[in-house]
């Protein structure tokens, strides 16, 4: 299975075409007991394992150049599967963490939105000044994927990027585009993108 590498920010050459295929990590144990994760880092489940396997499949073919993750093991080890089968080493980028969900990580979904629902609905809906108590807020995480993708877009395309939910939704916002909620982003499943040559910016 081949290992990720890293890679500096400035060593990437420009390219013209931006096409970015964004995927959601593989299921872990947390995701299925329905909890929140953020930058807690268990590995794949065996469905994650699976999950892994579907999108390597579905990445045939696809014409993939370039493959990027995060550096949580649940990203990475989805790349990984991916990778040994299309034949690409993923690359580990730090921009494509999770957020950190400050007092929210490791909670039961259920547990938040009986205690702070008006709040967990701000982050469903993906408000404008919506943070995780404790956290990284939205904008943040924003602008941090948006400096991430645009690196990746300068790179070799297309470009597969396994990262995670508030990856995709951070990177629908800053394109303008409706955000789903988390829950809708299916893992292992890919989310298209044309990714601009200069980066649009947080929504506000």
């Amino acid at each position: 299975m081949s290992l990720p590498t890293t890679v500096a920010e400035s060593s990437v050459p420009i390219l013209r075409s931006q096409q970015l295929l964004l995927a959601r990590h593989g299921e872990t144990v947390e995701n299925a007991a329905h909890l929140i994760i953020g930058q807690r880092d268990p590995p794949l489940s065996d469905v994650g394992r699976e999950q892994a396997t579907a999108l390597a499949q579905a990445t045939v073919g696809e014409g993939v150049a370039a493959l990027w993750c995060s550096p949580l093991l649940r990203a990475s080890q989805t790349a990984a599967v991916v990778g040994e089968l299309i034949g690409v080493v993923p690359t580990v980028l730090e921009g494509l963490i999770e957020s950190d969900r400050g007092e929210w990580a490791g909670q039961p979904i259920e547990r938040i939105v009986r205690h702070s629902p008006g709040l967990f609905e701000d982050f469903v809906t993906a408000q404008d000044d919506f943070a995780f108590p404790g956290g990284e807020s939205l904008r943040e995480q924003v602008v941090r994927t948006s400096d991430a993708l645009d690196l990746i877009a300068r790179g070799a395309l297309p470009a597969l990027v396994v990262a995670h939910a508030g990856t995709i939704r951070a990177a629908l916002i800053a394109l303008h585009r409706p955000v789903p909620p988390e829950r809708e982003l299916m893992h292992g499943e890919i989310v298209r993108v044309a990714w601009p040559s200069s980066p649009p910016g947080a929504r506000g």
